[in-house]
């Protein structure tokens, strides 16, 4: 989930644009890490170093790793186990950015660097992704914000980001929360309220182009136009997440939510409660705002 946030990061800092990121995410699915980029987070070369051997490969009919091993830069069982081993997704990102020419191989370390010291992470925990280190940079990225309930709150969204990368694709960036002391004009919407001891309202809202495209990807099935079948599957897919978080509230809390069933439309001003807040997620088909307004 580290680059869903990386990417938030690389934008809040200005080192890249909102067209730049979705164009390198685009190519995420279809690129494969460079073992250059792999042994440069790995400490064991530096920017020159991979350059001369990029240089090299234009004379030679051989490997990346192969030349590495010629010029004493790696071992072969370093080369070996840098393409064996797990690496963090953001670093193909990043990779892509600076094939891009978004900028070079130190500047994307240094940014790393940074993102890790912002987020007190363990480098060594950066490829496993375990949950303590995902609920950390949900919590960096919930500190400004006030709730009924703040460990509902994040155990809200840390599935909600879980539930979008296994439903929709990891091919997004969560953008910065934005707070609402008023009403929230939708676009095309569904909406759901949970009740209980942490009642809130949920909405899904976006484009209707976005929502043909989110839809299909939901289902597997290819839309082209907004109808009964697009609204039904951003119900469905609200639906689906507030049950599994009244569930996981139930097993860890021993606290039975109820839920309302789902409703969808269209350019209507739902009006907030206690707190209301926008998760905006920027996927290459356009940004789906995850709105929720705490009663």
């Amino acid at each position: 989930m580290f680059v869903q946030f990386f990417g938030g990061f690389l934008l809040n800092k200005g080192v890249v644009s909102t067209k730049q990121l979705i164009d390198a995410m685009k190519k995420e699915s279809t690129a494969h890490i460079q073992l250059g980029t792999l042994a440069m987070h790995a400490s064991l070369m530096n920017a020159e170093q991979i350059e001369d051997v990029r240089i090299a490969q234009t004379h030679t009919d051989k490997r990346f790793g192969e030349l590495c091993v010629d010029k004493g830069y790696l071992t072969e069982e370093q080369v070996n186990e840098l393409l064996a081993a797990q690496y963090p997704k953001y670093l193909l990102l990043g990779q892509i950015l600076e094939e891009q020419g978004v900028f070079d191989q130190e500047t994307f370390q240094s940014l790393v660097k940074e993102y890790i010291s912002e987020n007190s992470i363990a480098e060594e925990d950066l490829p496993l992704e375990d949950g303590e280190t995902v609920l950390s940079l949900v919590k960096d990225y919930c500190s400004d914000l006030v709730s009924t309930n703040k460990e509902y709150q994040l155990e809200y969204l840390q599935l909600l980001l879980n539930n979008l990368i296994r439903f929709i694709g990891g091919d997004f960036t969560l953008l910065r929360p934005v707070i609402r002391s008023t009403s929230y004009p939708t676009q095309k919407f569904a909406a759901q309220k949970v009740t209980g001891s942490y009642p809130l309202v949920s909405i899904l809202d976006m484009s209707e182009e976005t929502a043909i495209q989110f839809a299909s990807r939901y289902v597997s099935e290819e839309f082209t136009s907004f109808d009964e079948y697009v609204r039904a599957s951003m119900e469905d897919f609200l639906n689906l997440h507030n049950g599994l978080f009244n569930v996981n509230i139930s097993n860890s809390y021993s606290d039975e939510l109820g839920l309302e069933p789902p409703v969808s439309g269209e350019k209507q001003a739902i009006a907030g409660g206690a707190h209301m807040y926008i998760f905006p997620a920027l996927f290459p088909f356009g940004v789906v705002n995850i709105v929720i307004s705490e009663m």
